[in-house]
């Protein structure tokens, strides 16, 4: 197959590897970056065109794979989004990527199918403060811009009067965030759920660095390979299955209460899982592609 690897930077661990096992089981597997390519939307003749080194070329296709990095999330969905029009297969939809790219609808999505989540509230007047932070319990709490990756712009109140302050600065530089119950009992740590075709195939615990509450591995913290519980496997993929997509990042925090859904990530790195497990994820995706590809273009999944 012709597979095209939607990627701003072909030197990244994770497009590395998906050519690397791409190549390894007989593919033609090229990186494309996103911004480079442009397109010709007609009714009857639907193509994306890539420009790079002042050469153009029409890019053809069997499968593409996004890893569409949340900076450029318009543009590549939008790219993607024509090789759907054109019939090619695509891995991940563009309209499940950009329903779990916006933490509010997919928070509010997996509300709606029953899905376990901390407690999660959401304003936009300022005399709403003081009921925000009633919903979740009170201080300490999260509070969580919409648009954050790796951790970033995830901020732990630990009274209600800082919670108070930073909602309100949030508020006067117009940011849309979420107020989130913090889990306490989770010290610091939760779990990357790689789930491939409703399967979970690989699992690591992320642990927080001393005196941090975020577990991220972009910010310094540590991946152990954790044994999951049937539960959990069953809401990770439950997860997925809302947001519509086929290869998600699932991550779970364990509480008082059973595990809970953190968040659902349409391109989950591949480093800290691979290394954490010392499973082949790359070469898990490439088969499940050759398999999925031969169904034909993909259906809309998901709802909303």
């Amino acid at each position: 197959m012709r597979i095209g690897i939607l990627s701003r930077n072909a030197k990244l661990y994770s497009t590395r590897r998906l050519v690397e096992a791409a190549t390894e089981r007989g593919h033609d597997a090229k990186v494309i970056d996103v911004l480079n390519c442009y397109m010709n939307i007609t009714a009857n003749k639907p193509t994306v065109f890539y420009k790079a080194r002042d050469k153009k070329q029409l890019l053809k296709f069997d499968a593409v794979i996004p890893r569409i990095g949340s900076s450029v999330t318009a543009y590549g969905t939008a790219v993607l989004r024509q090789f759907e029009v054109a019939g090619v297969y695509c891995m991940n939809e563009s309209i499940a990527i950009t329903r779990s790219r916006d933490k509010l609808r997919a928070h509010q999505l997996l509300a709606r199918k029953g899905v376990g989540m901390p407690i999660t509230g959401y304003a936009h007047s300022a005399d709403a403060t003081d009921e925000l932070i009633s919903f979740v319990g009170g201080a300490p709490l999260v509070v969580k811009i919409i648009e954050s990756t790796h951790g970033s712009g995830v901020v732990l109140a630990e009274t209600n009067k800082a919670a108070e302050v930073l909602i309100n600065a949030f508020r006067s530089l117009d940011a849309n965030f979420l107020v989130q119950e913090f889990i306490k009992e989770a010290n610091g740590s939760d779990i990357r759920c790689f789930v491939v075709n409703d399967k979970v195939i690989a699992a690591m615990q992320r642990s927080a660095v001393e005196g941090e509450f975020r577990s991220n591995l972009h910010r310094g913290g540590t991946a152990t390979l954790v044994k999951l519980k049937p539960e959990e496997r069953q809401l990770a993929v439950r997860a997925a299955k809302v947001m519509g997509l086929d290869v998600a990042g699932v991550d779970i925090i364990r509480s008082a209460h059973g595990p809970l859904v953190l968040e659902v990530n349409s391109s989950p790195g591949l480093r800290g899982i691979e290394e954490a497990t010392g499973k082949d994820v790359a070469g898990a995706i490439i088969e499940y592609i050759e398999k999925d590809a031969l169904k034909g273009p993909n259906k809309m999944k998901g709802t909303g």
